[in-house]
């Protein structure tokens, strides 16, 4: 049923063609249950296994891997001798790596999809119906309810369905609504029609949600909308709508995947291309197929070495351990690529309730009459410290410490507060804080009355647990309660009769409630001990104050607070009839008034200044109504003191009035949305990701799931439901603001890192294509064999890789603006750099081979005719005579090879430290892990080189002292070229750059 809110409850039963008391007939229930199915939220189809593994391999560096890793096996098939085991080793570890990367890609999606089976713990198990078959209420399982039914819901039954109130029978009906709207307090319900058919959730004052909790009282209505229908159904769609987005790092990586693919391809077939003259060569038995072959290894060599395998790993171990220094900082990360995504957040959408603020009410001031003289009037005003759920706090006047036992005034008011309430404070032994038990409101008055302790009760001993209610308990021994007039509508407040424990007193009635219902019905003041009559002047300047609080900077939620000293006598009042009771509430004497808030995290305010210098825009959404959300934006410095806030804060309902270019506009300048629904929140993220930003959202309801799944960044609270959590990359374990800002901190410091590991990694893998390369275009010998460049790639290169996540981060990290996910992850530079320094560690690794043929004294000494042109080596050519040909595939050159690469890329590890500080300014043991990580790799070398029988599987032999030391000849100047480079960068790269 559309818009029943709109609508008289006569003509929503007149709709389904239902009686009230009666109920929906056994035809009516099954022609409704096969119009609208059941009420329940469909199971969502995840993918299947075998669809995620496929899904793997659709990287374009993975495929290329896999194609080399089949090619390498039918190779190996043909390989004959000692040569048949050493084959297979190439293709059966790239296998294992991908092996490995899929597992963890599979692991990650699977825990993706929980996010909408989460909302199902929000669907009620039974609900109550009345229904013609039975004369009474009967209990069903509540997805058998269909719309039509007459529902009955009562205090702790959670609703089974939307419902449009029909009767109320009780004096009031509250509901908690918080997982759908996010409304900090419960919210009174009433069954008169709401005339806006375009009212948000929170103004539908006439209807129940499925999934919410009846707080207190009792009502009877009829189900308007079941299973996807209902509100709750809604935001289920919107979040199986919802696509995930590939991280900016993970878009720059594909990116860079098929840049390097086609490179490599392109580097392959010219390899390939240029030695078809030399196919027919003696070397290959002068068998044109083999020699085609021979070279197609070659090619496959040059794409293994072409390719970081070990990136894949190191970017995981490098956001892992991200993960946990986060973690230490109260953010646990869900999904690992959101790590670095979080460096480039360019705008944080933050909930108010319980994030921005501690989402604990707080009285923050408080007043009674100091004197009366006549018209004019004096107040004592006084401010209690606190922004949470706790016993201790001051109160000041002035800044001054006041002892409250010492005013009258304050003593009848803390004895109002503590027997108006239904509520209490208990502390939580497990969690070791003080939670709330009932009423936000009223739990907040309960910690008012602990902090003024107007009875001068010795709290200092007791025990946490005792201390929680220790003043409330006082006032309630001396005072009995007797019965309560629940809060209703019309009269808008509620009130105790309470008569003494002891003494000859006469009973009390005590009215807590809105300040211009209650001061409407007071006819005297309390000054002290004794009542003045109240006049219009008086009334007037009194509501004066509590609208200034109400409205000013503070904007606080008002009570008026009052006493009948000379109530009703019990037989006089008929307690069955609830519109009786504005009339027991009279001649009231007003006695003070309290004002309170739910009021921001005291660590918020810098962590927004942080934001602003960092260039990131923080943006408050509220379900709160707008003048609320100002006065905090004010608070926590989102807006300044005096700002014009005009075209910069919106209710939602602004919003939609509002041409799609002007809501566009809107999203570009505003920093605070009230009043919305989840389908706002996921507009403002839709419009923000088209001016390119990334947005990190944060929430804790059902009602944020939508947008966290469609943010770059969903930030669920630690203490928000698993629909939230579920829905989101990261968890922030204490709910604080202040916990993202030093999330995005430290987002931004991994990205550093990692550019520069991956820069280590690309100049070292560019380094071995060129080597490949010159030997194939020189015709030189082999230096380097794919399982070498494997073990290169993955062990040798991979630890000091990963030990560069531990860089320092630098100081001015959060001085800078977001970078653009635009930004290249190689500029034009950057890519000359690796150009530059990857063609000395080819050349480097090549001339380390050659050296050892051309004047090593334990080399062959061959000229360089004889080395370029080995393939022509047979014993008829006399080029060649006396010359064993065997000699061109021994172990030594393919052993300085690999150790001038090895050493060379410790040395260009510790150029990677910083990608333009000096190793002057940066030295080494800045990062002693990058220190072990290098001494380790050198000890991995060693040992393959030393220990069997390692040398045979890796074609390798042991090298002389001599050996040695041309190796460190060969390997250190590539740390001056970097120096030049890193100079140059400085003094002109980015001097340009910030010209620009």
């Amino acid at each position: 049923m559309e818009n029943a809110h709109t609508k008289a409850p006569a003509e929503c039963l007149a709709h389904f063609g239902v009686n009230e008391n009666t109920g929906l007939t056994p035809d009516q229930f099954k022609k409704n249950l096969d119009k609208f199915g059941y009420n329940e939220l469909p199971a969502e189809e995840g993918k299947s296994i075998w669809e995620l593994v496929i899904e793997q391999f659709e990287d374009l560096l993975v495929r290329i891997l896999l194609l080399a890793a089949c090619i390498s096996f039918v190779l190996a098939w043909f390989e004959e001798g000692e040569e048949t085991v050493t084959a297979f080793v190439e293709p059966f570890v790239i296998l294992l790596i991908l092996i490995a990367n899929a597992v963890v890609g599979v692991w990650q999606e699977r825990n993706a999809e929980s996010a909408i089976e989460a909302l199902k713990e929000y669907e009620p198990e039974m609900g109550k119906v009345y229904r013609s078959d039975r004369k009474s209420v009967q209990r069903i399982k509540a997805r058998e309810i269909v719309p039509g039914d007459i529902v009955e819901v009562s205090v702790g039954d959670k609703v089974p369905a939307d419902i449009r109130i029909v009767s109320i029978k009780s004096t009031t009906l509250r509901v908690d609504q918080s997982i759908l709207t996010g409304e900090s307090v419960s919210v009174i319900k009433h069954t008169d029609p709401v005339p806006d058919p375009r009212a948000v959730n929170q103004d539908k004052k006439n209807m129940l949600f499925s999934g919410t909790n009846i707080a207190a009282g009792k009502a009877i209505g009829v189900a308007v909308a079941t299973g996807v229908s209902t509100e709750i159904g809604k935001i289920r769609d919107q979040m199986a709508a919802t696509e995930q987005e590939k991280t900016p790092l993970q878009a720059k990586l594909d990116e860079f995947g098929e840049q390097l693919s086609k490179v490599i391809s392109l580097i392959c077939v010219a390899v390939w291309a240029i030695n078809i003259g030399h196919f027919n060569d003696p070397v290959h038995g002068g068998s044109w197929i083999r020699g085609a072959v021979y070279y197609f290894k070659i090619a496959v060599a040059l794409a293994v070495a072409a390719i970081p395998e070990g990136l894949p790993a190191v970017i995981t171990t490098c956001l892992a351990l991200g993960t946990r220094r986060m973690a230490k900082k109260n953010a646990i990360v869900r999904s690992l690529p959101s790590v670095e995504t979080l460096g480039c957040t360019s705008v944080i959408c933050s909930d108010k309730t319980g994030t921005l603020t501690t989402n604990q009410m707080c009285v923050t001031k408080m007043f009674i009459v100091k004197t009366v003289d006549g018209d004019h009037v004096d107040l004592d005003a006084f401010d209690i410290s606190g922004s949470k759920y706790t016993p201790e706090g001051e109160v000041t006047q002035g800044g001054a410490k006041v002892v409250c036992s010492a005013y009258d005034g304050l003593v009848e008011l803390s004895t109002i507060c503590a027997l108006c309430n239904d509520s209490s404070l208990d502390y939580n032994e497990s969690k070791k804080i003080y939670e709330k038990v009932g009423e936000a409101t009223e739990t907040a008055l309960c910690c008012l009355v602990e902090k003024m302790n107007v009875f001068n009760s010795n709290v200092k001993n007791l025990s946490r647990i005792e201390r929680a209610n220790a003043c409330c308990t006082v006032i309630k021994q001396l005072m009995r309660k007797n019965f309560t007039l629940e809060f209703s509508r019309d009269r808008k407040s509620m009130s105790v009769y309470c008569t003494p424990s002891k003494g000859d007193g006469g009973p009390k009635m005590f009215v807590k409630g809105a300040p211009e219902g209650v001061i409407e019905r007071c006819a005297y003041v309390r000054v002290g001990t004794t009542r003045v009559p109240l006049t219009n002047a008086i009334k007037e300047k009194i509501m004066a104050v509590i609208r200034d609080w109400g409205t000013g900077r503070d904007t606080l939620r008002c009570l008026a607070l009052a006493t009948r000293d000379t109530p009703l006598k019990l037989e006089e009042m008929n307690l069955e009839d609830s519109t009786k009771f504005a009339d027991y509430e009279t001649d009231l004497t007003f006695v003070g008034c309290v004002g309170m808030l739910d009021p921001p995290r005291k660590e918020v305010t810098g962590s927004i200044e942080l934001c602003r210098a960092a260039g990131i825009r923080v943006i408050m959404i509220t379900g709160d109504n707008k003048g609320t959300a100002i006065a905090i934006c004010r608070r926590i410095g989102i807006f300044s003191e005096d700002e014009d806030v005009s075209g910069r804060a919106y209710t939602g309902r602004e919003f939609d009035d509002l041409p799609i270019h002007e809501q566009a506009e809107a999203v570009r300048r505003a920093c605070c949305f009230a009043r919305v629904e989840p389908s706002h929140k996921s507009k403002i993220v839709e419009f923000l990701q088209g001016f390119d930003d990334i947005t990190a959202m944060t929430g804790d309801g059902v009602n944020d799931a939508p947008a966290l799944k469609k943010a770059e960044i969903g930030i669920a609270m630690g203490s928000g439901t698993a629909v939230a959590k579920s829905a989101s990359e990261m968890v922030l374990a204490d709910d604080n603001f202040s916990s993202i800002v030093a999330a995005v901190e430290e987002g931004r410091a991994i990205y550093n890192n990692m550019k520069q590991f991956i820069r280590y990694l690309i100049s070292s893998n560019v380094g071995e294509v060129v080597c490949i390369f010159l030997t194939a275009a020189l015709g030189l010998p082999e230096a380097l064999i794919p399982v070498q460049l494997l073990w290169v790639n993955l062990v040798t290169d991979g630890l000091p890789a990963t030990a560069l996540g531990f860089n320092p981060p630098d100081l001015d990290i959060m001085g800078k603006p977001p970078r653009s996910p635009k930004e290249p992850l190689i500029s034009g530079w950057l890519f000359f750099r690796y150009m530059a320094i990857g063609g000395y560690v080819g050349a480097a690794t090549v001339g380390g081979a050659a050296w050892w043929f051309l004047y090593d004294q334990t080399g062959p000494g061959v000229t360089y005719y004889q080395l370029s042109h080995f393939m022509q080596c047979h014993e008829e050519n006399e080029d060649f005579a006396g010359l064993d040909c065997e000699i061109f595939e021994a172990a030594p050159p393919m052993t300085m090879a690999l150790s001038v690469l090895v050493t060379i890329e410790m040395c260009n590890a510790l150029n990677s430290l910083s990608e333009n500080q000096s190793l002057v300014r940066m030295p080494p043991w800045s990062n002693f892990w990058l220190l072990a990580a290098m001494t380790l790799s050198m000890s991995l070398h060693f040992m393959i080189i030393y220990v069997d029988p390692l040398p045979m599987i890796f074609k390798l032999t042991h090298l002389s002292t001599e050996q040695w030391l041309m190796v460190l000849k060969l390997s250190f100047p590539v740390i001056l070229i970097d120096e030049v480079l890193k100079f140059v960068a400085r003094n002109y790269v980015e001097v340009s750059a910030e010209i620009k």
